[in-house]
C-alpha cells in the first residue's frame, strides 16, 4: 500500500494515533525554534538547567521538550540529562540556510488560528484564513494587528528562498539567456542566485513598487547592480521585455482564472518562442508521500483560490494564458522548475 505508515508491529488505531500527535510534534519544534536552543547548544552539551537562563524558560520543563524532540532525533541526550545538537537540531539554529524561520511561521498564532479553520475550507471551498481573521491575509498584515505576522511571513519566504533559489539556478541551465526577468520575484534572491552563476546573463526584478524598495540594499551588496534592473508595478497589468521569464511560488497563491490572467499579461510581452519558467511544486500522481498535496492544504487555508497543481493542470492552464508546457526539470529540492513557451 502506496504511502502507509503503517508497521506490521502496529495496529492502525496506533498508527492513527502517532499521525494525530502530528500537530504535537510540529509546535514542540516552533517552541525550541523561539526559544532558540539549537544556538544555546551550538557549543556543546549542556543541561537544561543550564541554558535554561538564556532561553528564557524554567529547566524542569525545558529538559521535558528537550527529551521529547531527542525522542524524534531532533537533539540527542548522549547521557542522563545533557543535550546536544543533531544535524535536524542544526536546522533550527539562526544561520543561513535555517528552517527556524518556517517553524516560527508555521507556529505563529495567527496561522495556527487559520488551521483551525480547515474544516470550513473543506466544507466551502473559502479560505480558512479570512474565516479566522475576517481578511486576506496581505490585508491582514497590513494592520496593527496583523504587523508581527508579516515580519514573520517575510523571513520565513526568504529562508525558503534561500534554500530553493540555489536548487533551481543549479538544475535548469540558463545559458542560452540574454535577459532574465524575474517576475515577482520580491527582493530578488533567486535573481541574484541565477546572474552570480552565469556572468554573461542580464536580469530585471519586477514586483509591487513597495516591495522592490527594500531590493536595493542587497542588490547593490551582491556587486550585480551592473546587470541588474530593478522595476515596479504589478504582474496583472504589464511586465517589463526580456528574453525569459521566471516565477518562483507565484502561481500556486492564485486560483486557474487569476494564474490565467498573469501568463496572458507575460503573453503580450513575450515573442513566439520565448521561455516561461515556473519554480513551483508538481503534485505526483498516486498515493506515496507528496509534500506538495500537504501544502496544497495549507494553500486551501491560507490563500482564496491558491492551489498547488499536477503536471496535467500546470499544461492546461498554460496554454490558455498562451503557452505550450514543454518540459518539468526537477530539482535538489521538493521545487521542479517548469519550462513553457510562448505560442
Amino acid at each position: 500500500m502506496g504511502g502507509s505508515m503503517q508497521s506490521p508491529e502496529m495496529p492502525p488505531a496506533a498508527v492513527m494515533m502517532q499521525m494525530l500527535l502530528g500537530r504535537f510534534v510540529s509546535q514542540a519544534i516552533g517552541a525550541a525554534a523561539k526559544l532558540k536552543i539549537a544556538d544555546h547548544l551550538a557549543s556543546g552539551p549542556k543541561t537544561a538547567a543550564e541554558i535554561a537562563p538564556q532561553c528564557g524558560a524554567q529547566a524542569d520543563a525545558l529538559h521535558r521538550l528537550l527529551r521529547a524532540l531527542a525522542s524524534l532525533g531532533i537533539f540527542s541526550e548522549q547521557e542522563p540529562g545533557r543535550f546536544v545538537n543533531t544535524p535536524l537540531s542544526e536546522t533550527l539554529r539562526d544561520a543561513p540556510g535555517s528552517v527556524r524561520p518556517m517553524a516560527l511561521f508555521f507556529n505563529h498564532a495567527s496561522h495556527l488560528k487559520a488551521w483551525a479553520e480547515l474544516d470550513h475550507s473543506v466544507r466551502t471551498g473559502e479560505s480558512g484564513f479570512i474565516a479566522a481573521h475576517g481578511m486576506p491575509p496581505w490585508e491582514y498584515m497590513e494592520t496593527p494587528a496583523g504587523a508581527d505576522t508579516g515580519a514573520v511571513f517575510n523571513e520565513a519566504m526568504t529562508a525558503l528562498s534561500a534554500q530553493f533559489a540555489p536548487a533551481a539556478a543549479q538544475a535548469y541551465d540558463f545559458s542560452d539567456i540574454g535577459t532574465l526577468v524575474d517576475v515577482g520575484g520580491g527582493h530578488g534572491l533567486l535573481l541574484r542566485t541565477v546572474l552570480a552563476k552565469h556572468p554573461s546573463l542580464r536580469g530585471v526584478l519586477f514586483d509591487l513598487p513597495q516591495v522592490v524598495e527594500g531590493a536595493h540594499a542587497p542588490m547593490k551588496a551582491s556587486g550585480l547592480d551592473d546587470r541588474m534592473t530593478i522595476v515596479g508595478g504589478s504582474f496583472f497589468e504589464e511586465v517589463p521585455a526580456g528574453d525569459a521569464y521566471i516565477m518562483k511560488h507565484i502561481i500556486h497563491d492564485w486560483d486557474d482564472d487569476k494564474a490565467i490572467q498573469i501568463f496572458k499579461t507575460i503573453a503580450k510581452q513575450a515573442k513566439p518562442g520565448t521561455k516561461l519558467l515556473l519554480v513551483e511544486g508538481v503534485i505526483k500522481p498516486g498515493n506515496d508521500p507528496d509534500m506538495g498535496k500537504i501544502i496544497d492544504l495549507e494553500m486551501l487555508v491560507v490563500t482564496t483560490g491558491g492551489r498547488e497543481r499536477t503536471e496535467d493542470e500546470y499544461r492546461a492552464i498554460l496554454k490558455s494564458g498562451g503557452f505550450t508546457l514543454r518540459r518539468v526539470v526537477p530539482t535538489m529540492s521538493p521545487m521542479s522548475v517548469i519550462e513553457a513557451t510562448r505560442d
